[in-house]
């Protein structure tokens, strides 16, 4: 007896609000000579796992933009929802909610990308979801870094401590317990059903591990853009092709 495996509808979900303290319209700032929102689209579109891909933006021009490249933008996305201070997981709540009405259609994979985190892997995209389509059990797939640092932090006016104990001691990097960052904005796929209750990932992970020191990069101010359009341009004199695109 054959068993049928689910079909899974995939969202992918790029926020792209057009309010930015550090860059107007940011998400429309150039890289390579093309606009930062297109990255995350054509990154979707190329890894074929993505059922829909949704822009969500408060700003007409991202909008435009976005569907021209080939991204699904039915309405724009509130101003309560657009501020500084908003989180990604109000976000992404609001965002799913929106479109699931606004379609009247339920998904069960969503897909997290950022238009400022650089540079992606297409593989990965398909790797974090393939995750959770093999294993039910697995709540959320995301990109993570592998690091070492030791870390400290403050909580209120209590004095500085290291984030865990192991840190207390200093150790050579071949030693020390794995350490990872999460690079969400890279690639994460999360049940759909953790986005409607506020959820960026469950606990319940699989980590896909970046192999690229460039990924690390995020663009917040004019300078970090034109350091990225430094090294894009070094990564396509070496023809490293995976990641850009």
């Amino acid at each position: 007896m054959t068993v049928k495996r689910k079909k899974y509808k995939v969202l992918c979900i790029i926020p792209a609000r057009g309010g930015s303290k550090g860059i107007k319209l940011k998400n429309l700032s150039k890289l390579n000579n093309k606009p930062l929102i297109y990255y995350p689209i054509s990154a979707a579109k190329k890894s074929g796992v993505c059922d829909e891909i949704f822009v969500s933006t408060d700003s007409k021009k991202i909008a435009n933009v976005a569907k021209k490249y080939g991204a699904d933008v039915p309405f724009l996305r509130k101003k309560k929802f657009s501020g500084s201070l908003t989180t990604t997981e109000e976000t992404l709540k609001n965002a799913l909610l929106s479109y699931e009405n606004y379609y009247q259609q339920k998904f069960d994979i969503c897909v997290f990308l950022t238009c400022t985190n650089f540079f992606r892997k297409i593989s990965w995209i398909k790797s974090v979801v393939n995750n959770l389509k093999k294993n039910r059990s697995i709540e959320s797939s995301f990109v993570v870094s592998k690091l070492y640092r030791h870390f400290w932090h403050q909580i209120k006016n209590l004095k500085p401590e290291k984030v865990t104990k192991w840190m207390n001691e200093y150790t050579s990097r071949q030693v020390a317990p794995k350490l990872y960052r999460e690079e969400t904005g890279l690639a994460c796929a999360s049940r759909a059903k953790l986005w409607r209750n506020k959820k960026r990932i469950g606990k319940k992970v699989k980590f896909v591990i970046s192999d690229h020191s460039y990924t690390g990069f995020d663009i917040n101010n004019k300078q970090d853009l034109e350091i990225l359009n430094i090294i894009f341009k070094y990564l396509k004199r070496k023809k490293i092709k995976n990641l850009i695109y």
